[in-house]
């Protein structure tokens, strides 16, 4: 009888979608594209200098146009925006809650002015997480997730919080290849 191994099929789950579609869509990213604004009004990535925000988010030269809660409807986001909150929000801060990584958080963060970095970064803390979640063997994935994650959370086991983490990458990612799909196909002006 087979035995299975939990953790090997989360990590399967995510790291095939990653190698077959996700990461292949990013290939060839350009910094017009990443930072391509598909309507007025989009929410992005915008050197500090250029942001009108209310609140600069961000510690670079690049802050993040974000405000809490979000307002209804939420802003459409360009590529650099959706990026960025998986390098933050879905990556960085699970990795510094969980595995030992630097604090991450949206205000501290040094938001990435290019697509070639984000791309880098991107790359860096998907490893990153993978080598976490590998760690967790066995009862490692039922343990609860603790302060690490929003009080409502904490008592979650680890398992659910990495099915999240792969929702939310298949998500994003998908979102991300669609407003590529999109600025391909734009009208040219001129």
């Amino acid at each position: 009888m087979n035995r299975l191994d939990v953790t090997d099929e989360l990590v399967e789950q995510i790291d095939w979608h990653w190698r077959s579609q996700l990461r292949p869509r990013l290939e060839g990213l350009s910094d017009e594209e990443y930072f391509w604004e598909p309507v007025a009004g989009a929410w992005n990535v915008r050197p500090r200098t250029c942001s009108s925000a209310e609140t600069l988010w961000g510690t670079g030269e690049w802050t993040i146009d974000f405000v809490y809660p979000p307002p209804e409807p939420a802003p459409v986001t360009t590529i650099a925006w959706r990026l960025s909150h998986v390098l933050v929000g879905v990556l960085g801060a699970r990795i510094a809650g969980h595995f030992g990584g630097e604090p991450c958080d949206y205000g501290s963060y040094d938001y990435p002015g290019t697509a070639g970095e984000a791309l880098r970064r991107l790359d860096a803390l998907y490893e990153r997480w993978l080598e976490g979640v590998r760690s967790w063997r066995g009862d490692a994935l039922a343990a609860p997730v603790g302060d690490a994650e929003p009080p409502q959370y904490a008592d979650a086991p680890r398992a659910t919080l990495v099915l999240h983490i792969n929702r939310e990458l298949i998500h994003h990612g998908a979102e991300i290849a669609l407003l590529r799909d999109l600025y391909a196909h734009r009208p040219l002006v001129g």
